[in-house]
């Protein structure tokens, strides 16, 4: 505000932008989000770097994972395609939702 009252409006043509609103979970757990999306097509990356897509059918409490129609990607290469998968969850770097 100044000495004169309230700042006029911008005049300039300058486009106006909006932000999209984007909705975060901040809970530290990630059970909810993982047990709302079994079924879903998931990609789970690996430490090692080698990725495995399939749909999530199980996860536990130690992030040990079960997928199906599972297909292994290794530098971003199609490797093999399986059917049951389990992965151990020490091995999770991270779980996407695709």
């Amino acid at each position: 505000m100044s000495e004169n009252g309230p700042n006029p409006p911008s005049t300039t043509d300058e486009p106006t932008t909006t932000t999209p609103s984007i909705s975060v979970s901040v809970s530290k757990d990630p059970s909810g989000f993982l047990s709302q999306i079994i079924g879903a097509p998931i990609t789970v990356k690996l430490n090692s770097g080698v990725e495995y897509r399939g749909e999530l059918q199980s996860v536990d409490g130690y992030m040990n994972i079960a997928l199906e129609k599972t297909e292994e990607y290794v530098s971003g290469q199609l490797k093999h395609k399986y059917g049951d998968v389990f992965i151990r969850g020490n091995n999770v770097l991270y779980i996407s939702q695709d």
